[in-house]
This record gives C-alpha cells, sequence and structure tokens, in this order.
C-alpha cells in the first residue's frame, strides 16, 4: 500500500529528539586539484603561474603577475581550448596590514562550461594594472568602482573615473582596510561639504526643475548687541 503521508503531516505532529531522526548517508565527494585551464597554463606560461589555489572545494584560483595580465587573459579568452568569453566580473579584495591588494578577475567559458578566478597582487607603493576593457566590454564600469572604492588605477581605460561617490569624493577609498569607519574627515567638515556643495555638479537641468527649490539651512543672524554697560546673564 502506498504511503498516503504527505509532508504537511511531518510538520503537524512537530519535531521529533534527534535521537529518532533518520539520516541516510550521504556521499562526499572530494575536490578535484585539477582544472584543465591551469594545467595549461602552467605548461604554456611556467613561471608565470605563481600559484594554484583550491577554495570552497572546487572554485579554482591561479596568481598571475600584474605586469603580464593583459597577456595571459588576452590567450584565456582567445585559445580555442579555453575561451573564456564572459567576465563576470571584476574586483579587488584588500586584507589589511600593509599587505599587497588583489585585483581578481572572475571567468566564465560558456562554450567548456568551466569558471576560472584570476588574480593579480598589487603592492600598496604601486596600485596600477593594465585595463582589459578591449577583452571584455563589461570590465569598463567594474574597473571604475575598483578604481573608486579601492584607488587601484586601470591603465589605458578610456575613461578612468568615480563611479558611485562624487566625483570630487576628497577622503580616499572607502573599501580600503585604512578608510575610517566614519570617514577621513570629521563630522562639521563633513555637514559643511554636503551644504556648499553645487547642485548642478550632481544632478541634470531637468532634475533640478523637478525638484524645485534646493533645501538649505536658514542663514545664522548675530546677536542683538547689548545696551551699553549691561552684561550677559
Amino acid at each position: 500500500m502506498a504511503d498516503d503521508r504527505s509532508s504537511f503531516d511531518s510538520v503537524a505532529e512537530g519535531p521529533k529528539p534527534s535521537s529518532e531522526a533518520e539520516f541516510a548517508p550521504v556521499e562526499v565527494k572530494s575536490a578535484s586539484q585539477f582544472h584543465p585551464t591551469v594545467s595549461a597554463l602552467q605548461d604554456l606560461f611556467g613561471d608565470a603561474v605563481l600559484r594554484h589555489e583550491v577554495v570552497a572545494g572546487d572554485q579554482h584560483i591561479v596568481f598571475i603577475p600584474p605586469e603580464r595580465n593583459l597577456e595571459i587573459l588576452t590567450w584565456l579568452r582567445d585559445d580555442p581550448d579555453q575561451q573564456y568569453d564572459l567576465l563576470r566580473d571584476v574586483t579587488a579584495i584588500d586584507y589589511g596590514g600593509g599587505r599587497p591588494l588583489q585585483v581578481v578577475y572572475q571567468l566564465f567559458s560558456l562554450f567548456h562550461k568551466q569558471a576560472l578566478r584570476v588574480k593579480c597582487e598589487l603592492p600598496l607603493d604601486a596600485l596600477e594594472i593594465e585595463t582589459v576593457i578591449f577583452l571584455w566590454k563589461a570590465a569598463d564600469w567594474l574597473e571604475r568602482e575598483v578604481y573608486d572604492l579601492f584607488g587601484i588605477t586601470f591603465k589605458n581605460h578610456p575613461d578612468l573615473r568615480r563611479i558611485l561617490m562624487p566625483p570630487d569624493y576628497a577622503e580616499g577609498h572607502p573599501l580600503r582596510k585604512d578608510f575610517p569607519l566614519r570617514g577621513r574627515f570629521s563630522r562639521a567638515e563633513q555637514t559643511k561639504r554636503a551644504l556648499s556643495q553645487d547642485l548642478e555638479h550632481y544632478y541634470f537641468k531637468d532634475e533640478l526643475e523637478k525638484g524645485g527649490e534646493p533645501q538649505s539651512l536658514p542663514p545664522v543672524e548675530a546677536p542683538d548687541a547689548l545696551p551699553p554697560g549691561a552684561t550677559e546673564a
């Protein structure tokens, strides 16, 4: 006779002690340390593959010299056996403590159905690397975000400027570990700058017209002069 119980019957019965629960054994497969692209990189570029790591079970990471990023990434995109035609992300990592910043490229091959993460480490006194916008157009705004929030310069980027913070933001790069929680300026200075900003610098003309008159604090009036001989209470 088929079991007529539904999944809602178990809910109605309430929780059971863990000693009464039935668990089926789960087979855990060991993570594969082999990745065809990593092997091909090591065969072709040799010492340029600085190291290879596997994290989260099956996420393969290769570290390459920053001065060779364009050469190696071009090969990863164009080689028929690789074809990493999708750039999922460009980001950065700052572990703090004076350690190098990492530029991270998250790649995926739609043809071969495989992923690869490529990292370049930049010392704090040389935070620049070649742009990959001419390999993947998606890198445009992604590199601008990394530049804005981490201060990494992407050489030969056609439009490298801030994208999240205001263009005249003067407090640095907010995702760096040495960035203070409240910013580099005092609250008074931040308020002063916010109130004195030129709205035309941040909004289009039609936006200003729809928004009406901007809000502002009333001017501070000087106190009335005290009569001669009078003193403050």
